[in-house]
Formats: C-alpha cells, structure tokens, sequence
C-alpha cells in the first residue's frame, strides 16, 4: 500500500516537512491517512525537528473528511481529529504551505499550524452546512480566533470561501506566495524558527496559546514573567548577549 503520508527530515536536521500524498482521493482525512499523520508528527519530533512544514501533493491541499468513512465510519468521530491535533499539539513551531483548496474539514489541518502560507491556488472553503453536518474538531474556535466573528460567519454560517489572496488579506493566511515560491519560502521561516534556542522556543509557544486565557495587561505580565526570568539565565542568552555586546564594540567608530 502507497504510504499516505510522507515525513521528510532535512539534511541539517533541523526541519521536517510532511506531506499529505493522497492526490487520488484529494488527501481526504481518512481515517488510515490520519493515522499516518499522527505518525509522520511523532517522526518529526523523535529525529528532533525544531519546526515542521505541513503541505499535500496537488492539486488539492486536502478535501477533508473521506466520504468512504463519513458512510462507513472506521472510528469514533474524536479519533479522526487525531491528525490535525496532532500538528497543533506539536511542541515546535509549525508552518502551512497551502498549494490548493483546503475543503470542510480540510481547513482544520491548516488552521492547525502556527502559520499559514498560501499561493493563489489555494481556496478555503469550509462547506460544513453545505453537506448538512456541522462543524467538527474545535474549527469555529480556530477559524474566528484567526479571523474573528464576522469573517468566520461569512464562511460557515453563510458559504463564503475565499482564495489564497483574499485569505492573506482577511488574516487567515500569514502571506499568500507565488506558487513555485511556496514551499521554499515556508522551508526559510521553519528553518529561521528552528535556529533559535529550542527551549526557548518550545516555552515561548506554550506562553503565546495560554495568553488567549489572559483578559489584563497585570495578567499578561504575570504569565510572562517566570520565564523570562529563566531565559535570562540560560547559556544561550548569555552567548547571544555576549556576541552583541562584542558586534556593538566593532560597529563603533573608535572600535
């Protein structure tokens, strides 16, 4: 059987990208496919990956949910969130190269990542009430924390969908590439994150999801004090500290 899902870890080690390649049913999350995600992203993290790309094999990013098992189901319906929490719930920074529609459920996997790139192919199109069924895996929580009430209404509540340019504007997309730029431009930001002290990272993500519960400045500060206070004391920050001090000696005249 065709592996559905491909894990490719970079030659530095630092990135991985995984990729849906199930173009003959559209990358539908079956239920095998999201099996096969849930592992590509444990992939990742086992070979050390300190940010991941997600994207599909085209033309379509992913249809969303199998027909085959919306009829037949092959698990309950929380086991087949298992993909796309998979990638949110991943500890590095994670990246979406959208290259074509993402359909219903399909648009969970996107909004599951930290950031969306998209080309002018791409099309968000969440289509729930079209198919009579309602929105499943947290997506009007993504989808209006992304892009707020009204947009999110516009989209489910009324059929909107929008193309890889219109999602960079309305914000559910972080830029909308030229095509044959996407991947590449979301390999640059994976591996611009992944270069930065993991730790630092990891905890950094951990702080910006748990400020979505924080409703005052006194809060937010609160929250981000005790790790700061940590990073100051790391190696990295002081080696970082030290080669700045050092570059600001150079950069000065009379250096």
């Amino acid at each position: 059987m065709a592996e559905l899902v491909h894990c490719e870890i970079s030659p530095a080690g630092d990135t991985a990208t995984i990729t849906l390649d199930d173009p003959a049913h559209r990358n539908a999350l079956s239920y095998a496919l999201t099996l096969a995600l849930v592992d590509a992203v444990d992939r990742a993290i086992a070979a050390g990956a300190g940010a991941i790309v997600v994207t599909a094999t085209p033309p379509v990013f992913s249809a969303g949910g199998s027909v085959d098992d919306l009829l037949e189901p092959k698990a309950p319906l929380e086991d087949m969130y298992a993909g796309f929490l998979a990638v949110a719930e991943a500890p590095v920074p994670t990246v979406a190269a959208v290259n074509g529609p993402a359909i219903g459920a399909g648009t969970n996997l996107a909004l599951a990542c930290d950031v969306i790139l998209c080309s002018p192919r791409a099309r968000f199109d969440p289509r729930w009430l079209d198919l009579g069924i309602h929105p499943g895996g947290g997506n009007l929580w993504r989808l209006r924390e992304r892009v707020g009430r009204q947009a999110a209404a516009a989209l489910v509540l009324f059929g909107e969908s929008v193309d890889g340019e219109d999602a960079a504007r309305v914000g559910l997309a972080w830029r909308c590439i030229p095509e044959g730029e996407l991947l590449d431009t979301a390999l640059a930001l994976a591996r611009k994150s992944a270069s930065r002290p993991r730790d630092l990272v990891t905890t950094t993500k951990q702080t910006l999801d748990a400020v979505a519960r924080v409703t005052t400045s006194a809060e937010a500060v609160a929250l981000e004090l005790e790790p700061q206070r940590e990073s100051m004391t790391s190696d990295a920050f002081q080696r970082r500290l030290a080669d700045l001090r050092a570059k600001l000696g150079r950069d000065r005249p009379d250096g």
